[in-house]
C-alpha cells in the first residue's frame, strides 16, 4: 500500500508542467479558432483569388485600423482584370494600404486602373494614386480619356446667363451659344485648370472673334469660321483637358448697339450744346445788363454836367466875364 502510493506522488511531481503545456496549447487553439473565424473567410477568398495576401498581412491590417476586406476586395480586383500582377501597375497590398492611410479613395483608384487597362492608357498606380489625392477624381478624369465630355458655353448652371453677347464692328449684337468637346489629358491633371477655364477661355475667344469681324452677317453666313478661329488660339493650354472641337450652337441677332450707342452719344452731345447756349445766352444778358448800367452811368454824368453850366453862366456874370457879343452888320 505505501509503495503504490509512493508510485502515484513520483508521478505527480510532472503534472505542472503538463497543465502549463496543456494551457499553452489550449490558448494557441483558441486563438488560431478566432483568427481563423475572423480572417479565414478573407484569406481564403484572397487564396482562391491568388491575391497574395497573408493572414500575417490581415492581421497587421487590424492593428493598422485599415480596413481588410476594402483591401482585399481591391486586391482581387486588380488580379480578376489582370493588372494585380503587373509590376509596370505597382498594386501591392502595402501601397494599397498606405493609399488608404493617406486618405485616398482605393477602390476608386483600383476601378480607374482597370478602365485605363482596358483602354489601353497610360497610367499606373503611382499616378493614380497622385491624382486621387490630389482631390481629383480620377476614374471619371479616365472615363473623359476614353469617352469625351461635351460643356456648355456658357454653362447655364454656373452661369445666370445661357448665351454670349459680342458685337461685331458694325455695331450689332450677336448672341452666341457654343458646345465644346473636351477629353481628359491625364499628363496635366495634376495642376491643370479645371473646366471653367475652358469655359472662360473660349467665350473670350467666341467674343474676340466676333468682334474682329467687319458685319455681323460674315459671322452668320461662316458660324464655322468661329470655330476655326478660336481653335486655332491653343485654349487648353496649361489645362486638364484637351479640346478636341467647339461647335456653335446657335447665334441669334440681338440688338444694334452701334447704333444705340450713337443715338446716345449724339442726345449727350445735343444736352451739352445746349448747356453750352444757355451759358452763352446768360453771358450775353449778364453783358446787357452791364451795358444798360453803363449807358445809366454816362446820363448821370450828363445831366451833373448840364448841371454846371448854369452856376459857371452865373459865375461869368458876377465876375464881368460875360459880354454881349454883337453880330456883324447890326
Amino acid at each position: 500500500m505505501s509503495e503504490a502510493i509512493a508510485v502515484l506522488l513520483a508521478q505527480g511531481e510532472g503534472f505542472p508542467w503538463m497543465i502549463a503545456v496543456g494551457a499553452g496549447a489550449a490558448v494557441l487553439v483558441v486563438i488560431f479558432v478566432i483568427v481563423v473565424l475572423v480572417y479565414g473567410n478573407l484569406w481564403l477568398q484572397a487564396y482562391m483569388s491568388r491575391a497574395r495576401v497573408t493572414i500575417w498581412e490581415l492581421i497587421g491590417m487590424s492593428f493598422r485600423q485599415v480596413p481588410a476586406r476594402l483591401i482585399v476586395q481591391a486586391k482581387i480586383m486588380a488580379m480578376q482584370a489582370g493588372i494585380g500582377g503587373d509590376p509596370q501597375m505597382g498594386i501591392t497590398t502595402r501601397r494599397l494600404e498606405a493609399h488608404y492611410l493617406a486618405g485616398g479613395n482605393v477602390p476608386n483608384v483600383v476601378r480607374s486602373l482597370i478602365a485605363a487597362h482596358r483602354a489601353d492608357l497610360d497610367l499606373n498606380f503611382d499616378q493614380a494614386a497622385a491624382i486621387d489625392l490630389a482631390g481629383r477624381n480620377v476614374l471619371e478624369a479616365v472615363q473623359t480619356s476614353v469617352n469625351p465630355k461635351v460643356i456648355d458655353c456658357p454653362d447655364p448652371a454656373k452661369s445666370h446667363k445661357s448665351t454670349l453677347s459680342a458685337v461685331a464692328k458694325n455695331g450689332v449684337e450677336l448672341k452666341v451659344r457654343a458646345r465644346v468637346t473636351v477629353r481628359t489629358d491625364l499628363k496635366r491633371l495634376i495642376g491643370g485648370a479645371t473646366e471653367e477655364t475652358i469655359i472662360a477661355r473660349v467665350g473670350e475667344g467666341i467674343i474676340t472673334t466676333i468682334g474682329s469681324a467687319e458685319t455681323h452677317l460674315e459671322v452668320l453666313e461662316n458660324p464655322h469660321w468661329i470655330s476655326e478661329a478660336v481653335l486655332k488660339r491653343g485654349l487648353d493650354a496649361q489645362t486638364a483637358f484637351e479640346i478636341v472641337s467647339i461647335d456653335i450652337a446657335d447665334v441669334d441677332v440681338g440688338e444694334n448697339i452701334g447704333a444705340r450707342l450713337r443715338a446716345d452719344q449724339a442726345e449727350a452731345d445735343t444736352r451739352v450744346a445746349r448747356a453750352k447756349a444757355e451759358t452763352r445766352k446768360a453771358m450775353a444778358e449778364a453783358r446787357e445788363q452791364e451795358m444798360k448800367a453803363e449807358v445809366a452811368g454816362n446820363r448821370a454824368r450828363v445831366i451833373l454836367a448840364e448841371a454846371e453850366v448854369p452856376k459857371a453862366m452865373a459865375e461869368a456874370f458876377r465876375q464881368g466875364n460875360l459880354e454881349a457879343v454883337k453880330r456883324p452888320g447890326a
